[in-house]
């Protein structure tokens, strides 16, 4: 089954839907996305033009086997992300986009991923063998704009107390507030 992003204003994903392989075979009986959007069109009254297909098994710029693990073969990448309802199509540089999570992050073509102007932290628990805690790490969009040098936050996993202690990032280790 073929996916196709049924695109609105400004290339704003509204709806995805399936069509079968069979409906996009052109007269080579070759799969081709301009017979399955004429196809498509027929069906909905949609324009054409506007439906995009997107892959179901591409994530992050990446193509993944049917149970979930990075194919070694990525030849069969599509678009960079399957499209979901929310998410932009990017024809210059033919990406889908989720929406963009903070208005500091920003696009990362390569990986088709929004990317923190901070580093992510490397340090995401205890260190200790078994783990105690880990840190539960969150973006602070309002922290980053009173002070660039800052955005990730955290508490400890095991921190159960009314009022949580927060950690900031400051590029190598965690301090509590």
């Amino acid at each position: 089954m073929a996916h196709f992003a049924k695109l609105g204003v400004n290339g704003k994903v509204i709806a995805v839907h399936g069509l079968d392989n069979d409906q996009m075979l052109n007269a080579d009986n070759q799969e081709d996305e301009s017979v399955g959007q004429q196809r498509l069109q027929e069906i909905h009254g949609w324009p054409a033009q506007m439906w995009i297909k997107t892959s179901y098994n591409t994530r992050g710029n990446k193509y993944y086997d049917a149970d979930g693990t990075e194919a070694s073969d990525q030849s069969k990448k599509f678009r960079g992300n399957y499209a979901g309802i929310g998410f932009s199509y990017d024809d210059v540089n033919d990406l889908f986009w989720a929406p963009q999570p903070h208005a500091s992050w920003t696009k990362n073509n390569s990986t088709a991923d929004w990317v923190a102007p901070i580093t992510y932290p490397s340090v995401t628990d205890d260190g200790q063998d078994p783990v105690v805690f880990a840190y539960i790490i969150t973006w602070n969009e309002t922290g980053y704009q009173a002070d660039n040098t800052k955005g990730w936050e955290a508490v400890k996993s095991n921190d159960d107390a009314d009022t949580p202690t927060i950690h900031d990032w400051n590029g190598s280790a965690w301090v509590s507030r």
